[in-house]
């Protein structure tokens, strides 16, 4: 634990949870267009792109990318075909491939369609270094070679690396990262002629050195290009953020050396990062969700949309604030008005706050403590796009233990589905979280909050692993997008689908708007 930096408390504190029976989010209803989910029209949208320039121009917004996760699931039919001898005989591949078994159907289309891959240059290059040629290794159905070099250290070892050193998009002279991309789009959205983007990736501590060689080199390449510098800085995820796992009777498990056995907490450890960047306006953004720069412009347009909302909906707020903080107190007639206003700012949708019935009765220090506690918070403003039956999350109405209502992101595993009520909730969600965010982290005093100040313990996930062959729960602190924003000031804006591009799996790169210009699979278009 001393190694680890993590303190005795912490540790009974997780043991605790373990032992408590439910943690469930309680939904009430789902977040839908004019209930929770705010609708921009592009026709409208000019004041927020104002708004957005005027605050890239002094150098406000900067990138926050999540990318510490290596390229394991990307890969996992491919790894699963690697440690399964029988899918790697030709004729046994394609005997399955007959009897329609998923695996074999995966690995005979990646061979299909290998040469649409970005990567495959690079593939074959390393291949011939060693004297192979690799459409000849395919020809004698060498299939293990093949992979060998695709996914270990013999090559690319793309089976480990993180996805933001992987080849994603193939152009007319050169191949680009999921990093360069994302190099690439900060450029339209977080610079605005103030000569510099500012980046933050998260990374495996394992790949620095490459990360920093790979990054060095593309800055280069886009600085000469463009003439735009970068502002890139990396960080890793917490050991100490790492929680303990338990047997299958909340025991703290000891692994066949004797040890306690800590895992990584999920992207909810990321909050540490986040808060220790103390930013002013931050996009948050997946590492596999980026485009081409054939479809950048149409997607990067609904960046700035939303990084326009937040900037306008953080001066009405601060705005707000300042007065609610006078210590003149509630009887003066700036602050009563301000009461006015906020109340109203709320009930007009602007913010999706759930007021207590009697509000309106309170006493007027009352509603000043009340809106005060509510709008002094960090602010996000979070891009949903409509439900497509996407894996993930989704926007909802959440009811607290005391009762209180507020607008979440909320994860499928943060659900009872042993409810009917919960479950059919659920399923009647009408919109999809993409993780396209831009918050503000600052108060009205232009000081940083403390994000760990606003998390919701209680939204943890549970799960079931396996470790040396004994089954084991595992602890998920709370979500970065889910339980750790719980208290943040909240607003959903729906956006177009096309501007969420996921590559969770290799094959997404077959997807039109992945492949290169003028392929067959661009030319039907791209709706």
């Amino acid at each position: 634990m001393q190694a680890l930096g993590i303190d005795r408390d912490r540790v009974l504190q997780q043991i605790e949870i373990f032992r408590r029976s439910n943690f469930s989010a309680r939904l009430k209803k789902p977040c839908t267009l004019g209930d929770g989910v705010r609708k921009v029209e592009e026709t409208g949208a000019q004041k927020y792109l104002d708004l957005h320039e005027k605050a890239a121009r002094a150098g406000r917004f900067m990138k926050f990318v999540p990318a510490s996760g290596a390229a394991t699931r990307m890969f996992q039919s491919l790894l699963q075909i690697y440690y399964l001898p029988q899918y790697l005989d030709s004729d046994e591949l394609y005997r399955r491939v007959g009897q329609g078994v998923a695996i074999a159907c995966d690995f005979a289309r990646f061979l299909e369609h290998l040469h649409q891959f970005p990567f495959t240059e690079d593939l074959a290059e390393i291949m011939a270094q060693d004297g192979l040629d690799m459409e000849e290794v395919i020809l004698q159905g060498e299939f293990r070679m093949l992979l060998d070099y695709l996914l270990t250290k013999r090559g690319l070892n793309y089976g480990c690396l993180p996805k933001a050193l992987l080849k994603f998009h193939t152009y007319r002279d050169e191949t680009r990262t999921a990093f360069e991309e994302h190099l690439a789009e900060s450029i339209a959205y977080t610079e605005a002629n103030s000569g510099k983007c500012k980046l933050h990736f998260t990374i495996p501590p394992q790949h620095a050195e490459f990360c920093n060689s790979h990054m060095e080199d593309a800055c280069r390449r886009f600085r000469d290009r463009s003439g735009i510098s970068f502002d890139i800085g990396f960080s890793f995820q917490k050991t100490s953020t790492n929680t303990i796992a338990v047997d299958t009777k909340g025991y703290p498990f000891r692994n066949r050396f004797g040890r306690l056995h800590f895992r990584p907490a999920g992207h909810g450890a990321l909050l540490e990062n986040l808060n220790e960047l103390q930013a002013d306006l931050v996009y948050i953004k997946n590492i596999d969700n980026i485009v081409p720069d054939r479809l950048r412009d149409r997607v990067c347009f609904w960046k700035k949309v939303l990084g326009g909302y937040l900037v306008g909906l953080q001066e009405r707020i601060h705005d707000f604030v300042r007065v609610l903080k006078n210590p003149a107190g509630s009887g003066d007639e700036r602050v009563v008005e301000t009461i006015r206003q906020a109340r109203l700012f709320a009930n007009e949708e602007e913010l999706p706050l759930a007021f207590p019935a009697d509000f309106d009765a309170w006493p007027a220090e009352k509603k000043r403590s009340f809106l005060l506690d509510r709008l002094d918070r960090p602010i996000r403003v979070c891009g949903v796009v409509p439900n497509a039956g996407e894996p993930g999350g989704a926007p909802f109405w959440v009811e607290d233990a005391n009762g209180v209502l507020s607008v979440q992101i909320v994860e499928k595993a943060q659900v009872n589905f042993g409810s009917e009520e919960q479950q059919q909730i659920w399923n009647s969600s009408t919109h999809f979280n993409p993780v396209d965010i831009v918050c503000c982290t600052k108060d009205c005093d232009a000081k940083p909050y403390d994000l760990r100040k606003f998390v919701d313990p209680d939204a943890v996930i549970i799960t079931k692993k396996f470790k040396d062959g004994e089954e084991i729960r595992a602890l998920e602190l709370p979500g970065l997008w889910n339980g750790s924003m719980a208290h943040w000031t909240t607003v959903f804006v729906e956006v177009p689908p096309y501007t969420f591009n996921p590559v969770k799996s290799v094959y997404d790169l077959l997807r039109p708007e992945h492949q290169p210009e003028g392929s067959p699979d661009t030319l039907s278009g791209i709706e």
